[in-house]
């Protein structure tokens, strides 16, 4: 289902969202801060075995090792400079319309949607096409709950300095009602924020952290790497900052700030 054809968020897996099993537990769950990272929790042993033990270590190490060079990256940290960031049309989280997210690119793709992303538009909805129409873009992909929400309040605060530039955050699951709230205590009233009920766009962007916050130049081009892990407020205003610079670069004119920025 989609956002041509609304209809009340159902709960499951997203796409592309990577599950870990602590030793012990019956049930996967996904890391709070880091998407898919898990490692093996090692016991105690008796002294008469600490021989063995550390030649079993060092062979473990070496079997790592080996893995890692010959087992491909999964591509899961954000899209790559250059590229241009997948299109889709979230609910917004702070509205009444329902539906999962539209990831659809051309007309009548089955589940991704019936009409193509960038042409759903409408009260309620978060069109990333409309976001990064002739201006830039910073989007944070979230998951409720966890400290890497905070990122939400620092794209509030920075938002005055930077008035031509889309603030916008999609949240990954999680439930709506909270969301709201945590939406009304920050004061969101600069950021957008969308929610994505199935997790589609876990895969879509290479999801790898939480926060990642990708930097959009006007027309969807991916200006520099996504911020995998919650920033300062001095990283993130660098950041967008060097964003207007590119922009400017390509023929954006930002309009005249009315006030002094944020610190």
């Amino acid at each position: 289902m989609n956002l041509s054809e609304p209809t009340p968020g159902r709960p499951g897996p997203g796409r592309g969202e990577r599950r870990t099993r602590r030793p012990g537990s019956g049930r996967g769950e996904a890391g709070p801060h880091h998407l898919g990272a898990a490692g093996p929790v090692l016991g105690s042993y008796p002294r008469r075995y600490g021989r063995y033990v550390g030649v079993l270590g060092l062979v473990i190490l070496v079997l790592l090792a080996i893995n890692a060079a010959l087992t491909k990256p999964n591509g899961a940290r954000g899209i790559e400079t250059g590229h241009t960031i997948p299109s889709f049309a979230a609910p917004l989280a702070s509205g009444s319309l329902n539906g999962d997210v539209n990831v659809a690119t051309h007309p009548n793709e089955g589940s991704a949607g019936k009409t193509p992303a960038c042409e759903v538009r409408g009260a309620g909805v978060l069109n990333v096409c409309e976001l990064y129409a002739g201006r830039p873009l910073v989007l944070a992909l979230f998951v409720d709950g966890g400290s890497c929400a905070t990122v939400l309040y620092d794209m509030q605060a920075l938002a005055a300095a930077f008035p031509g530039v889309s603030f916008a955050a999609v949240a990954i699951k999680g439930e709506r009602t909270p969301l709201r709230e945590l939406i009304r205590k920050q004061g969101l009233t600069r950021v957008q924020v969308g929610f994505d009920s199935d997790g589609v766009l876990t895969g879509l962007y290479k999801m790898a952290s939480c926060p990642q916050v990708s930097f959009v130049l006007p027309g969807g081009v991916v200006q520099s790497p996504a911020l995998l892990s919650t920033p300062s407020r001095a990283v993130l205003r660098a950041r967008v900052a060097e964003l207007v610079v590119a922009s400017v670069a390509r023929g954006y004119k930002p309009p005249k700030r009315a006030g002094a920025g944020a610190s």
